[in-house]
């Protein structure tokens, strides 16, 4: 198939590109060469190149940032959204969306999970951008995929554990404190670009929910991280209320991959599992980042 990465360079970005590249004729545009918050360059790339699938992995992500350019991110997540699925309906292709875990309130008790038919309830406005987005590209396309998926992290690009990893190795005596009352699934962005080719391939429809199987805090997630990566650290538990951050984020956003499971689609493994892996293969190359 011929497909189109948007978003090619971040890290989800970057580990589709290397997943479909291995059966698929891929090209992979990063955001300053096709911004799809503009229409034109949009329908003008897409017409050219006449995927037969797009992956939407491009979004603006600050979540804190989102709060003070409301305006942006609603122009990027929301409208850019649109722009590729109006570009998608001219050509017949497939668009696959990446949505988010925010689009929930996070309101349920841990180790009560969200499954794809519940009420949506964005906290801020991150999550609002992107459900809106979700909203757009279902109005327009009936060939298209909503990923929704949660806590990213990867060898390439930003993400919580790297930056846990900097802060420690920066400044081993140094108190880091990490939130231990937020719940996710930490899910590893080559899994993830896995269970998207095999959606791709099946001919999946609707939204679907992937993230690592099983939960964790933050604080364990990062604790963790370390302690397979063989880095002593010194952070300690707090509490949201202890650590605010201009964004409200939700308590629980532990998403049940119920779709994938009914129709026996689902590859996501254990969280844990997939940190295992990720370490063993990239612990060097992490180390060295940070040096």
């Amino acid at each position: 198939m011929r497909i189109l990465i948007c978003g090619g360079t971040g890290q989800l970005g970057q580990d589709c590109t290397r997943v479909f590249n291995k059966n698929h004729s891929v090209q992979s545009f990063g955001s300053r060469d096709l911004d799809i918050s503009d229409p034109d360059l949009v329908e003008r790339t897409i017409r050219e190149l006449a995927p037969e699938v797009v992956i939407n992995c491009a979004a603006y992500t600050n979540v804190d940032g989102c709060e003070d350019n409301r305006d942006h991110a609603f122009h990027v997540n929301a409208v850019g959204a649109e722009n590729l699925a109006r570009s998608c309906r001219t050509v017949d292709a497939l668009m696959v969306h990446i949505s988010t875990d925010y689009v929930f309130d996070g309101k349920k008790e841990p180790p009560l999970t969200y499954a794809e038919t519940d009420p949506t309830a964005p906290l801020n406005v991150y999550g609002a951008s992107k459900l809106e987005g979700e909203k757009r590209v279902a109005a327009l396309l009936e060939k298209q995929i909503i990923v929704r998926t949660a806590w990213l992290y990867g060898a390439q690009g930003n993400n919580f554990i790297k930056t846990i990893l900097k802060l420690t190795l920066g400044n081993p005596e140094k108190t880091i404190r990490v939130v231990d009352d937020q719940f996710g699934s930490p899910t590893w962005t080559l899994r993830l670009a896995l269970q998207l080719e095999r959606l791709v391939e099946a001919d999946g429809r609707g939204i679907f929910h992937a993230t690592a199987e099983g939960y964790c805090s933050w604080y364990e997630f990062a604790t963790y991280f370390l302690k397979k990566m063989d880095v002593s650290h010194n952070i300690i538990a707090c509490t949201t209320q202890e650590y605010p951050l201009p964004a409200t984020r939700p308590f629980n956003s532990i998403l049940d991959n119920a779709r994938l499971k009914q129709k026996n689609m689902n590859r996501m493994t254990g969280w844990r599992h997939g940190v295992d892996l990720f370490v063993s293969r990239f612990r060097q190359e992490l180390l060295d980042e940070c040096s």
